[in-house]
């Protein structure tokens, strides 16, 4: 973590603007406004874009995905911007956290994916582009997200620290134990081999 030299107050209203940020629950709005119904009717009840694009809309998942990572990338940027760097990393996790736990969703939100790849982008491109090769990689070899998910989170991680982005490294610790956590009904699956594979069949 970077020294934290900015007044405690600063910081504290970062966390909660990016709590409140990372809380709007794009995959409801973008599937609503597409005349798509409720997307925690559908499939997996997930609010994120895996689950969006159950709905038969690439289009609404790929708004969806966008709009979920440019919340972490966006306050991001704006926390260090207008505070510094150390509320950049608090603006990283309570974006996180804000998108797992959604005051407006009564604190039943994503999984966090997408979020995490913004956030890290924002805060480090390379580690951020890492996580996202990562990702790619493992979901081309075995076409199951929340694999590569899983996969991309534990692996850059590890990476981050090893190669000496270690300031960054205590909350991406927190991030990637939250994500893994939040999916461990998919682990459960990953284990018994039911776990679904991604189908772009539909329009």
């Amino acid at each position: 973590m970077p020294p934290f030299d900015s007044p405690m107050f600063l910081l504290a209203i970062t966390a909660i603007a990016a709590y409140l940020f990372g809380s709007v629950p794009f995959g409801v709005l973008v599937t609503r406004i597409m005349g798509l119904g409720d997307v925690r009717a559908i499939g997996s009840g997930n609010i994120g874009a895996t689950n969006v694009l159950r709905t038969g809309s690439k289009s609404a998942a790929l708004a969806t995905l966008l709009l979920d990572a440019g919340k972490g990338f966006v306050a991001v940027l704006l926390a260090r911007a207008l505070v510094g760097e150390d509320a950049a990393q608090v603006a990283a996790l309570f974006a996180f956290l804000g998108h797992l736990f959604p005051v407006w969703l009564n604190f039943r939100g994503g999984k966090g994916v997408a979020t995490f790849l913004g956030a890290l982008l924002a805060l480090t491109p390379l580690v951020g582009l890492i996580a996202l090769v990562a990702w790619l990689f493992t979901f081309f070899v075995y076409r199951i997200s929340s694999l590569s998910a899983i996969v991309s989170a534990a692996l850059t991680t590890c990476v981050a620290y090893l190669v000496g982005f270690r300031e960054i490294t205590a909350v991406m610790i927190i991030m990637a134990v939250l994500l893994i956590w939040k999916h461990r009904d998919n682990i459960r699956r990953l284990i018994d081999g039911t776990e679904p594979m991604a189908s772009w069949s539909k329009k």
